[in-house]
């Protein structure tokens, strides 16, 4: 790894200099170099450049554990670690999240639901359990706010809406997208804070004529929608965070990308098996007949 870093920065700084900075010897570098590299560095190298395509090609967002699926799914065995290790190397690092913060405003004469989901983040098929929560993000024209429905069976936003005000039609547009795309049968929990926008008159009617039963977190307690949470902030470390919007509108078609395209179509779920959504829910629904 010495004699590799030196020979990568012998361009720049003096051989002499890098050897005795890496506590090697000039002789033994020079040696190194008349050998050549040996048959598992010239894998290494290979395998470097595909780890490379690969974060490249997740926006520069994946980590070793979602590269190696990637890796394994164009047929290369290579193990985990060797992928960390490689990619601890080179330098290349996923995004990582950062704390969330809180947006509830749960000060309100509204009836509270009861907390029917009590953290059993699983369901047994689509439409059967959905999360929901609000998100803030800045742009150069101010706030927007992003509410989304994600499907616990598969993590799929189903409904998602942005706007510069955080209202109940914020949260009554991702509702009414969800309900057109998915058309759930009666019975579907759906779960929430207890926020303003969801305990409003308004919200709770959709509900209710739609025969969805409604849970809440209990007071204060952000882990009993830990899910919802889970996906803002990797929203945020994947996309947000590197990103400095000029208006509302430029956010609004960059989140309407990463959600349809990449977090929905593309991105590898852990608890997926580090398939996509979409790649989830077609691979359980070619089952189903079979059951």
């Amino acid at each position: 790894m010495k004699f590799g870093f030196i020979r990568t920065e012998k361009a720049t700084y003096p051989v002499r200099l890098l050897c005795r900075t890496m506590a090697v010897s000039s002789s033994g570098f020079y040696a190194w170099c008349r050998r050549g590299l040996s048959l598992r560095a010239k894998e290494d190298a290979v395998l470097t450049v595909e780890i490379r395509a690969a974060h490249a090609a997740s926006g520069k967002r994946y980590g070793s554990p979602r590269i190696h699926a990637d890796l394994k799914a164009e047929d290369h065995h290579v193990g985990r670690k060797r992928v960390a290790r490689l990619m601890r190397a080179e330098g290349i690092e996923g995004q990582r999240k950062r704390r969330f913060r809180v947006t509830t405003d749960s000060r309100h004469s509204h009836p509270i639901a009861a907390n029917e989901l009590q953290r059993n983040f699983t369901a047994p098929a689509p439409n059967k359990v959905w999360v929901t929560d609000i998100t803030y993000i800045w742009t150069r024209e101010g706030w927007m706010y992003l509410a989304a429905i994600l499907d616990l069976f598969s993590r799929r936003i189903v409904g998602w809406s942005m706007d510069s005000c955080i209202d109940r039609t914020l949260v009554l547009d991702a509702l009414s997208m969800a309900l057109k795309t998915r058309r759930p049968e009666p019975g579907l929990l759906h779960h929430s804070d207890r926020g303003v926008q969801y305990a409003s008159a308004d919200y709770q009617s959709q509900l209710i004529n739609s025969g969805i039963v409604c849970s809440m977190s209990r007071k204060g307690d952000c882990w009993d929608n830990a899910v919802a949470e889970s996906f803002f902030s990797t929203l945020k470390a994947e996309l947000v965070h590197q990103a400095d919007y000029v208006s509302r509108d430029q956010a609004r078609a960059s989140v309407f990308e990463y959600i349809e395209v990449f977090y929905n179509g593309q991105r590898r779920h852990s608890v997926l098996g580090y398939i996509s959504p979409v790649e989830y829910e077609a691979a359980t629904a070619l089952k189903a007949p079979a059951a």
